[in-house]
């Protein structure tokens, strides 16, 4: 869920008027759908990338709050 609202800013600045499907309200409606279904492809293959990274991190911060010498 995190990663769709992610993208949808993305998906709000392309111009679909001239596109196959001539944009409109139906197509809008469903713009949601889009989204979410590309959100749980990318998940689906590893995601962005940056769990472990953060997860990496955080244990510095904490091993660091631990011992401040």
């Amino acid at each position: 869920m995190a990663l769709s609202q992610l993208l949808a800013p993305m998906f709000d600045t392309v111009d679909t008027s001239a596109g196959p499907f001539g944009g409109g309200p139906g197509e809008q409606a469903f713009k949601p759908f889009l989204t979410d279904a590309i959100a749980r492809q990318m998940v689906a293959h590893g995601g962005l990338g940056l769990a472990v990274p953060v997860f990496h991190q955080m244990l510095r911060a904490q091993e660091a709050a631990e011992n401040p010498a």
